[in-house]
């Protein structure tokens, strides 16, 4: 099978557990009928739990890429009439300002760097907003944005608080009462450690108020949402992606919570950064996630050199940039089961490669 003996740190797929494994391994069942409606029931209720989500919020549940769930959340939620400030920080950044025009959404393309946005107040252009659009996690560059203080500028301001979630999720901290978020969107294949192909969208009371009548008959939430009232979706589910789901739900609970897994994340993250602290490789930005790490050569070696190499010679995953980014900026993830131990793999290897012992 291809890649199945190599060690995987690429931000999404992500390295799954055994246990999720053996769910995706069976014959995948039916799915119209009460059964399968428990399913999607705990599923709902394990991600609003997870994400703290006010009362009366609900979960759209797609068979689709990330991207999917993006471009949903813009269709269904915002249209000609409202103005809304999208933060491009990168790669998808730029998505969301592509959306919005792809769209005929008005929208101002407020190009961020070298800040969290924890002073957005002050930064952000001076006008009047009706929505605000960002990536939590700008996972193109690994750099993540202060939700809370975003959150506090978006309520003041009263604009609808869209959150693409995808590449922090479980790994973390996203609170949707404490942030002020109206819409989270999230996506199996990151911290959730699932295959890709299943995308949610989770949506507030003030969200829900928000859902117009669209030109769309697959992306259209509000059938989504009257077929969720029995468990179901208009479409055919992820259906074996689902049940995964339900026991990732499952085992992130019985592992501790989700404060457990954050704080698990955020342990191998840091192992990671100090284990390679010898070579000559920076840390690309000062707001990193927990999720994963973004490096820099300082050396005049290539990135896409180092990422090829350890692919090459030593099995081991990692992710390229793409563009002006090819050569000085490869990612590494935290995502996904893992361990110290299995993330001795990649550092050895960096060790290897540069001929550094490790301390």
């Amino acid at each position: 099978m291809i890649y199945e003996d190599y060690a995987i740190f690429t931000p999404g797929p992500v390295k799954m557990s055994e246990e999720i494994l053996q769910v995706g391994a069976k014959q995948t069942p039916y799915f119209r009928n009460s059964d399968f409606s428990t399913v999607t029931f705990a599923c709902e209720n394990g991600l609003l739990d997870m994400v703290n989500a006010p009362e009366g919020s609900k979960v759209i549940f797609l068979t689709a890429s990330g991207t999917a769930g993006m471009e949903s959340a813009v269709m269904n939620l915002l249209n000609k009439n409202d103005y809304a400030l999208v933060v491009n920080g990168g790669g998808f950044g730029s998505r969301f300002v592509d959306i919005c025009a792809a769209h005929a959404i008005p929208h101002n393309n407020f190009k961020v760097t070298k800040t969290n946005l924890s002073d957005i107040k002050s930064l952000a252009p001076n006008e009047t907003y009706t929505a605000l659009v960002v990536n939590a996690h700008e996972t193109s560059i690994g750099h993540i944005y202060s939700l809370d203080a975003i959150g506090e500028y978006a309520a003041k301001n009263d604009m609808l608080y869209i959150v693409d979630a995808i590449s922090m999720l479980v790994t973390d901290p996203l609170d949707m009462q404490k942030s002020n978020i109206d819409v989270v969107i999230a996506s199996s294949q990151k911290g959730l450690a699932l295959p890709p192909g299943l995308t949610m969208v989770i949506l507030t009371p003030k969200a829900l108020e928000r859902l117009q009548d669209i030109n769309s008959l697959y992306f259209n939430f509000k059938d989504y949402l009257s077929n969720g009232e029995r468990g179901q979706t208009p479409y055919t589910p992820a259906v074996t992606i689902m049940l995964q789901l339900e026991a990732r739900l499952n085992q992130i609970k019985k592992r501790g919570g989700i404060t457990k897994s954050i704080a698990k994340a955020k342990e191998v993250a840091n192992y990671f950064r100090k284990s390679i602290k010898a070579l000559p490789l920076k840390e690309y930005t000062p707001y990193m996630p927990n999720a994963m790490t973004t490096l820099t050569p300082t050396d005049g070696k290539s990135a896409i050199d180092i990422v090829n190499v350890l692919e090459k010679k030593y099995k081991v995953m990692v992710c390229p940039n793409g563009g002006a980014e090819r050569d000085s900026v490869f990612r590494i993830s935290h995502m996904g089961e893992m361990t110290t131990e299995y993330t001795d793999i990649l550092i050895n290897a960096l060790h290897d490669y540069y001929g550094v012992a490790r301390p």
